[in-house]
């Protein structure tokens, strides 16, 4: 689990992984995770853009830009939360991911980046 707050943005990104999904004798480890975004600001935000570093067991790191997150850009006013589901796949049966997301202040028209802190992608027993 990751819970950061960056400029009053709390994100806390939760990870599973997906044994149907996966198929370890292929090396193909397949996870989920779940990130709920939350406003604890006072200012109106919206999300323009995400950075995902994505290290594997094998210090193999891959990175993935764009813009939005699940195609869309929410804005937040303060109080407001944003929650979505996405996936990664992985060679190997544990990993790393952390990044940020670019978010606009539109009172301001500032831009800043919200941090992910690190989280861990693990199959069950992968690590001790």
């Amino acid at each position: 689990m990751s819970d950061t707050t960056t400029r009053g943005i709390r994100i806390v990104v939760r990870s599973r992984y997906e044994e149907e999904r996966s198929s370890p004798r292929e090396d193909y480890y397949f996870f989920s995770y779940r990130v709920r975004i939350r406003n604890e600001g006072s200012e109106v935000v919206q999300l323009i853009s995400r950075l995902w570093v994505i290290t594997d067991g094998n210090g193999q790191v891959q990175r993935v830009e764009g813009p939005g997150v699940v195609g869309q850009t929410p804005t937040l006013d303060p109080g407001e939360a944003f929650e979505y589901t996405s996936f990664c796949p992985l060679e190997t049966p544990v990993g790393t991911m952390e990044g940020h997301y670019v978010m606009h202040a539109l009172d301001s028209g500032e831009r800043f980046e919200a941090r992910i802190d690190p989280f861990t992608l693990a199959a069950p027993n992968a690590v001790n």
